[in-house]
């Protein structure tokens, strides 16, 4: 009868943990089930090229996501990072020629520059996010299309570094993946391990109460929306090493695609609750959608579009009925 019961006990705590771990990293289980699914279906997929072209392709739109992770935090939103991609990768590729430094440098600082202009409006002009960011992307985007003359700026063979940013290997790891794993663990310290952070989800819960605590919004959100330009340039200036060229209309619809993988791990819209890894779990999933349809083959890229927002939308249905059953 004690053997009996302690068995019982083993097992309803084997079950709540299970539970909790479904609850908690149920995209995480989406995406272990999609790599299954894809293994078998497909003989090509599970190869280290694919595998690694897969995760350098979308090393990018990762380090673009972790930006929009930390500004919807702290209960604000940023439509302005797909055109300040573009725009650094321009930037960059202009510059170099003066050398690799020179271009990476100032790819970067263009976007932060635009992040900070993003913060201030929203902080002190106390103007939406919404309509903030839409109008700093509308600029960027036109800004890039003039510059260059709606033209593609060849990188320079004088900056070797700034190709190797986005074509190189240490070891058999692509450097964007390394950069990628590097930015990523660098957040979650800030956001969980800092003052800083701490004050990110204290606005995103309630900016007012985070105000009597003693909590500065002004200066958190100009932080948020500076690094998100940071990382916008980051990313533009690796896409353009990668591609060999600064492209001004790169990076449509990668503020939309950013979200939804920010969404899909867990963070939350109206701000408060959210963390940096499930958000990189929802890249790969993405990442790898594309991947799969394109293996398909005989699927449209219209169709492929529609594929991908339903099956965008039963992820986050899914998500939310674990959530509501944890």
């Amino acid at each position: 009868m004690a053997v009996t019961r302690s068995f019982a006990l083993t097992s309803l705590r084997l079950l709540k943990h299970l539970a909790k771990f479904v609850t908690s990293q149920g995209l995480l289980l989406i995406l272990l089930s999609l790599v299954i699914f894809a293994s078998f279906r497909y003989q090509t997929f599970l190869t280290p090229i694919n595998l690694m072209n897969i995760m350098r392709q979308n090393s990018m739109l990762a380090i673009v996501a972790l930006g929009m992770t930390v500004v919807i935090i702290s209960g604000g939103i940023d439509l302005s990072v797909g055109s300040l991609v573009a725009l650094g990768g321009v930037v960059a590729a202009m510059l170099a020629g003066q050398g690799s430094f020179a271009a990476i440098a100032s790819g970067i600082a263009s976007t932060t520059l635009l992040g900070m202009v993003n913060g201030l409006l929203v902080s002190r002009a106390r103007l939406q996010p919404f309509v903030v960011t839409l109008f700093t992307a509308s600029a960027a985007r036109g800004l890039a299309l003039s510059i260059t003359q709606e033209r593609s700026i060849a990188v320079s063979s004088a900056a070797s570094g700034f190709v190797w940013l986005g074509r190189g290997f240490i070891g058999f790891i692509p450097v964007p993946v390394l950069i990628v794993a590097l930015l990523y663990f660098a957040a979650w310290f800030m956001l969980h391990r800092s003052q800083l952070g701490l004050h990110i989800f204290a606005i995103g819960n309630n900016e007012e109460a985070s105000r009597l605590m003693g909590v500065n919004p002004n200066r958190v959100k100009l932080a948020v929306y500076t690094f998100s330009g940071l990382l916008s340039g980051l990313a533009g200036v690796i896409l353009a090493g990668r591609l060999g060229a600064g492209q001004p209309v790169a990076a449509f619809g990668w503020e939309t695609d950013a979200i939804a993988a920010t969404v899909m791990g867990g963070t939350f819209l109206a701000g408060g609750q959210g963390s940096v890894f499930p958000t990189l779990v929802g890249v790969l999933l993405l990442g790898m959608m594309y991947n799969l349809l394109n293996l398909e083959g005989t699927i449209t890229p219209w169709w492929q579009l529609v594929l991908r927002g339903a099956f965008l939308l039963l992820v986050v249905i899914f998500q939310k009925r674990i959530s509501q059953r944890g």
